[in-house]
């Protein structure tokens, strides 16, 4: 081999067969028998060659790369501990497959025209879309772009027609709300997430199954955000409604860490005066005082599975929506 940076036909020479068998095996092995495609990739090893991707590109028209667009303010991303479970599980399962995944931030309208921009432009292969909301055009306009896509969560925004994976949210708030019932609570009130979003109005139907009529709708306030300040704002908003509940089903950990906060504020004991129920199964929940009993959302296969089904949909193969089974979680504050 001669000195200088390995290239293909160095990889051909170890590995005893053709340039062209060494491209097609960089290129997905296709037409290329095992014992070739082990040859190729033992003298890609021994040799140290490093495929040039951008080479590559202009033979594939792939750029490798998949963009993970999260619809919120920036600052959410380090505020809510789920954002950063399905980062970082994207990465790692991309990088397996040897993609490279772009963070984009879609929370302004400006945010919004620069993402499109971008991903119309061939930079991406797909998207893996975070957090959609209602009425966001960025739904409609990734749909009509001709790009792969894939949401997390259910998007609420149904005539999308986007592919999706999601926690059972409905079947999850349904399991809490019975738990709760079978504590012996009977007013039982609930802090929604905000009803634009992935699993807000979802969660809210999952509690109003288990009660019925029996769902108070002063019992029932909306968060405006998915933060731990809505969470306290929410809790204030209840306890100034009248009869106290003496339980509350809150829609997500963020949410009823701020909510505990506004217990302890009123001098009321959790769970004994209150017992409180959280949703995600985030490491706040193992910070809380008391730690928070919740319905865990397997958030790294969530990931995983939004991974998988972006690159079969870059791959041209038919895909359907994923739904994952949610568990309750007992601990301390019910």
């Amino acid at each position: 081999m001669r000195a200088g940076r390995p290239t293909i036909d160095d990889v051909a020479a170890a590995a005893g067969v053709s340039r062209g068998t060494v491209s097609r095996v960089l290129n997905g092995g296709h037409y290329v028998s095992p014992a070739s495609t082990a040859a190729v990739q033992r003298a890609i090893m021994e040799t140290g060659y490093v495929a040039n991707t951008s080479a590559r590109s202009l033979v594939t028209r792939r750029a490798d790369c998949i963009a993970f667009v999260l619809s919120e303010p920036q600052d959410l991303l380090f505020a809510d501990p789920n954002f950063s479970v399905l980062l970082r599980t994207c990465t790692q399962e991309l990088a397996v497959r040897d993609v490279t995944l772009v963070l984009m931030i879609a929370g302004t309208p400006a945010e919004r025209a620069r993402v499109l921009r971008y991903t119309r432009s061939g930079h991406v292969d797909g998207v893996l879309l975070v957090s959609s909301h209602a009425g966001d055009p960025i739904l409609a306009e990734l749909a009509a772009s001709g790009v792969p896509v894939v949401a997390c969560g259910r998007p609420v925004a149904r005539d999308a027609n986007l592919p999706y994976v999601a926690a059972d949210d409905r079947e999850g708030a349904r399991e809490m709300t019975r738990y709760l019932l079978g504590l012996g609570r009977r007013r039982i009130a609930t802090i929604t997430g905000p009803l634009d979003a992935p699993g807000g109005l979802e969660r809210l139907e999952g509690f109003v199954d288990v009660l019925g009529r029996r769902a108070n709708r002063g019992r029932v306030v909306s968060a405006k955000q998915y933060t731990s300040a809505s969470g306290d704002e929410a809790m204030e908003e209840l306890l100034a409604t009248g009869e106290r509940p003496d339980a509350v089903f809150v829609a997500s950990d963020l949410l009823a860490a701020g909510a505990l906060s506004a217990l302890r504020r009123h001098g009321l004991s959790v769970p004994q005066d209150i017992a409180v129920g959280g949703f995600d199964d985030s490491r706040i929940a193992l910070t809380t005082d008391p730690p928070l009993t919740t319905v865990r959302q397997p958030f790294s296969q969530i990931a995983s599975h939004m991974v998988d089904l972006v690159l079969r949909a870059v791959e041209r193969e038919p895909i359907e929506s994923v739904v994952l089974p949610t568990e309750l979680i007992r601990r301390g504050s019910a």
